[in-house]
């Protein structure tokens, strides 16, 4: 079930005086690639990161969302120069009719990084230089809010570790101008970085309202993970974390930080993470704070030694095959919007709204067709964290009764060459690409029995990464079960059949049966 770039570009293919080299990361509608100079202009890098944003295939909800983005970024780019953030060196549209797929794209020419932060501590949970680089990520966030904005996404996939060792932050489609103590963003994506007045807070006409202080939890999250390799707040997963950040702003639960963590970071990420956003330490003072618990004023290179090694072109040809949506690779700004106005219970203003685990998002998902009231939670919030309207609660309940009865042991070694397993059937080799949050294959191939906790959120990962593959028309059939299909086969399959393979077609049936029952009267 491997799937190309969601932008496939062809190596070699020319955009002004860029040459398009190795893929470097994909996401829900985007792809970023290395490219090399050609001609004799100078005045542009030897070498540059080119991502290609279509701008003219897509349904006109989906183009209206990824307009804004861009122009968000741009916009950043434009007025902002600062040393601790990715540089654009120049905006592209895409002339090429004989080419459909790219015709009309946006691409911007991007300083080329060698790594990412994500990718540094997927192979060094603690690495030596974390206070030398939260130096870095810090002055970054100074710097943006100093101009009048804000991140509003920072997470370790958008902190770029450059050539020379410094690091820098990108990822700016969710960036913000402040209009006073406030700015509005699409979205806030990432739910172990998101402060828990964010969580589950209303989304008006011009998006979610943000604060400064939101950059300031997420850099506090983000210190902690540097220096004690795990989260601040306890739980196996994110909608966990989730939960608990909900517990600790309630007050009904403290803040239990990692005994790991030195005294002198202890204090500055506790007042990163206070409960409400009033009593979050400032911008400057927590850079001057930072500075001096990193030992120097000036924040030092990162040791070269500690970047992330050059991969194989084999391995980086499997890794983009199975790119994970709404996470850049190297943190190029491949990010997913989320849609709707409703918290995480499916009822507007979530935390001013009671919700049991019986009733959870009981406005997408009904209570009294037989899903088990255990895995309600995973399957709500496996589909809240894509963005693309078709995968729902109830798609995602009605493939995993096709799949398996929602029996979390199912063991079928007897399919293929490594059998199926758990709720949802993955085969181990290929929930390795799909199984964490934050885009990294796992180093191991996970080993039967796969858990629902494991399970569940990789297929809404995995289904959120098809949507965009299956042709926008020309295909008969239900969308939904076109794409549970595809679960079962693959969208090139299923693009090629022009629907629903003759093989599949029971299996069809019985999700689109199980669609119909397990969604609300009135829910489309």
């Amino acid at each position: 079930m491997t799937e190309p770039y969601a932008v496939p570009v062809p190596r070699g293919y020319r955009v002004g005086v860029w040459e398009v080299r190795e893929p470097i990361a994909t996401g829900a509608f985007g792809s970023v690639y290395e490219a090399r100079r050609v001609g004799d202009d100078e005045t542009q890098p030897a070498t540059a990161a080119l991502k290609f944003l279509p701008t003219g295939t897509g349904t006109p909800r989906q183009l209206t969302h990824l307009r804004e983005l861009i122009e968000r970024e741009v916009e950043l780019h434009r007025r902002l120069k600062q040393p601790r953030l990715i540089r654009m060196y120049d905006t592209l549209t895409v002339d090429d009719p004989a080419r459909p797929a790219l015709d009309g794209a946006t691409v911007l020419v991007l300083e080329k990084a060698e790594g990412s932060l994500s990718t540094l501590l997927a192979a060094d949970p603690r690495p030596e230089a974390g206070p030398a680089l939260l130096a870095q990520i810090c002055e970054g966030l100074a710097q943006l809010h100093h101009a009048g904005w804000v991140h509003g996404d920072l997470k370790p996939a958008n902190v770029l570790l450059m050539a020379d060792g410094s690091a820098r932050l990108a990822d700016f489609n969710m960036a913000a101008e402040l209009e006073g103590t406030h700015a509005y963003t699409p979205a806030f994506s990432t739910p172990d970085y998101t402060p828990p007045e964010l969580l589950w807070s209303e989304i008006g006409e011009r998006g979610r309202r943000i604060r400064p202080s939101a950059d300031v939890w997420a850099f506090g999250v983000l210190a902690h993970l540097l220096l004690t390799g795990s989260f601040p707040l306890p739980g196996a997963t994110p909608s966990t974390r989730r939960d608990a950040a909900a517990a600790y702003a309630r007050g009904t639960d403290e803040l239990r930080l990692s005994p790991e963590l030195p005294e002198v970071w202890r204090e500055i990420v506790r007042d990163c993470l206070t409960r409400t956003h009033e009593d979050r330490v400032g911008t400057q003072d927590l850079l001057r704070r930072v500075e001096a618990a990193a030992g120097t004023g000036r924040s030092p290179r990162l040791p070269r030694a500690l970047l992330p090694r050059r991969r194989s072109r084999r391995t980086t040809m499997l890794a983009a095959a199975s790119a994970v949506v709404a996470v850049s690779a190297l943190g190029y700004g491949i990010s997913n919007w989320a849609g709707g106005g409703t918290g995480a219970g499916g009822t507007p203003g979530g935390e001013n709204t009671k919700v049991t685990t019986a009733n959870y998002g009981a406005a997408e998902l009904r209570t009294d067709k037989g899903i088990p009231v255990a895995y309600r939670r995973i399957i709500v919030d496996s589909a809240h964290d894509c963005v693309q309207p078709e995968v729902t609660p109830a798609l995602i309940a009605a493939l995993l009764k096709a799949e398996s009865n929602f029996d979390p042991d199912l063991s079928d070694p007897s399919v293929g060459k490594e059998g199926e397993y758990g709720i949802a059937r993955w085969t181990p080799s290929l929930l390795r690409w799909w199984i964490r949050a934050d885009g990294v294959p796992a180093e191991e191939t996970p080993k039967p029995p796969l858990t629902p906790a494991e399970s569940i959120p990789a297929v809404g990962r995995y289904l959120c990464y098809m949507e965009p593959l299956l042709r926008p028309t020309g295909l008969s059939g239900d969308r939904q079960v076109l794409l549970a299909a595809a679960y079962r086969t693959s969208t090139k399959v299923v693009n090629n059949t022009g629907g629903v393979p003759p093989k599949y077609r029971d299996y069809a049936t019985r999700v689109a049966h199980y669609l119909k029952e397990y969604t609300p009267p009135g829910k489309k």
